[in-house]
């Protein structure tokens, strides 16, 4: 007669590290009282990456405003998204109720999601992409996973960093994509397109995770489940939480989102992006139908009684429209309310799909309608804000700020690694005969600035009379 396996959402080899295991005292218990993930957690809130997601662009850069959000405080909103996501699944899946999924890990995964972001955001990230397109590339959820599997300080062996030392589930949870980026841009479909990915350098680590995780080495489409629900956080604040600031910030008001919801040209750009983020097929119709259903309700209210044939009837309406529309982009407790229905409602539409067979490679699905409203707010402020003059003038900066402190940094000719700090620089000689690793490193530093350090490192390069002094460390 067979033993019926023992169905677990968590392994013994999912606590396993790259380098030892915790002390045990002479009984065999762990001498350290914490859960491995809540361990995992107290190392990344300490981490110096973790801290300087704070001076970090989200929408707007911080030096336009201590207000708006930036990559340290949207990652706690995303942790918060995600706690509750996993709590929801929890108690109301009945298969989740059996196995728990583990909150520590889902909040961990969700503010470590954005490690890798360079200076500048997006635009950093192309920079760089750039100037290592050669050199296996650049990518923000690639470099996450070598902050803390590599570049963190926290441990070490006589053969290699360990970064953080995190638990291979916990690596887990912060690997979105499972394919390798390729070493240089011939490889890629798309040569002109940032490509998402781990790092070659990461591969031998990335097997062993899923080996750890799911005891194959080699299993494909893997994405864990704690790693899918910090994924849809991240959605989930976008969507909304962008939105705030932007409309906060004066960028648009519901009655702008209206006359885009009739644009053509505008729906047309955002459908496209939004039928290929569904992969199926989505007309600007449905598109429409989102912003007017969301926004549409302040004019539907104000006109519903409205006498067309008087024109004084049909000014004041108008006038109340563009009036209520101004309070929701003004009015903070208006905007609190709006964006915390939508977080709700968009938490609604997500449901479990338990896998008997690979537990920690259970599916959290989101209702078609909803991912639909999802993924045209997300791309509602992406093509209205970040592609607007004002923005576009920040993204050049950004990229040339990015770009030129790369090369200024990896010029031979001028001495170029003598710009590193002292630590930076004794790695950088060792790999003397390491064209890729040299590239890797010199990317590394750049990734790691603030946007703040970013400006200033680059104003002393470029600056002729800056007055910044010589004497401030780098």
């Amino acid at each position: 007669m067979k033993t019926k396996k023992l169905v677990t959402l968590y392994r013994e080899s999912d606590f396993e590290r790259e380098i030892g295991l915790p002390k045990r005292d002479g009984t065999g218990a762990y001498v350290d009282s914490r859960t491995p993930f809540r361990r995992d957690y107290a190392r990344l809130i300490h981490s110096p990456a973790f801290r300087r997601l704070q001076g970090k662009t989200q929408l707007f850069p911080g030096i336009e405003s201590d207000f708006f959000r930036n990559r340290l405080t949207h990652s706690l909103e995303v942790a918060q998204i995600a706690d509750g996501i996993a709590i929801q699944l929890n108690t109301r899946d009945k298969n989740f109720s059996k196995h728990h999924i583990d909150t520590d890990l889902v909040q961990l995964a969700a503010l470590a999601h954005d490690l890798g972001h360079p200076p500048f955001g997006h635009n950093g990230e192309y920079a760089l992409d750039e100037c290592m397109r050669d050199y296996g590339g650049f990518e923000g959820n690639a470099q996450t996973l070598r902050i803390v599997s590599r570049l963190e300080k926290r441990e070490r062996n006589d053969t290699k960093s360990g970064g953080l030392n995190l638990t291979y589930r916990s690596l887990a949870s912060l690997l979105k994509y499972d394919e390798p980026i390729p070493l240089i841009s011939a490889q890629r479909k798309d040569s002109g397109k940032l490509v998402k990915g781990y790092y070659a350098s990461e591969t031998e680590l990335v097997s062993t995770i899923k080996g750890a995780v799911c005891g194959n080495k080699r299993a494909s489409d893997f994405k864990v489940v704690e790693c899918q629900i910090m994924d849809l956080a991240d959605d989930i604040s976008y969507s909304t939480y962008d939105l705030e600031d932007a409309l906060k910030a004066g960028f648009l008001t519901p009655l702008e989102i209206i006359h885009l919801a009739h644009t053509p040209e505008f729906l047309s750009k955002v459908t496209r992006k939004v039928a290929k983020a569904m992969d199926e097929s989505i007309e600007p119709a449905d598109v429409s139908k989102v912003y007017i259903e969301i926004f549409g309700g302040m004019v539907s209210e104000k006109l519903k009684d409205a006498d067309f044939h008087k024109p004084v009837d049909l000014v004041k309406r108008i006038s109340e429209i563009y009036s209520t529309s101004k309070r929701l982009a003004g009015d903070g407790h208006l905007r609190t309310a709006f964006t915390s229905e939508l977080v709700k409602e968009f938490m609604a539409g997500i449901s479990g799909q338990f896998n008997e067979k690979q537990p920690a490679l259970s599916r959290v699905i989101l209702k078609q309608e909803t991912r639909l409203k999802i993924e045209a707010l997300k791309h509602l402020a992406y093509e209205a804000l970040i592609m607007s003059p004002r923005l576009k003038l920040v993204e050049y900066r950004g990229r040339d700020i990015v770009r030129g402190i790369f090369e200024a940094i990896d010029s031979k000719e001028r001495g170029g690694h003598l710009l590193l700090p002292d630590d930076w620089r004794e790695s950088y000689l060792s790999l003397e005969s390491d064209e890729l690793g040299r590239k890797r490193l010199i990317c590394d530093f750049v990734a790691g600035m603030t946007d703040r350090y970013a400006v200033e490192f680059y104003a002393r390069l470029t600056s002729v009379d800056s007055g910044l002094s010589f004497f401030k460390p780098m």
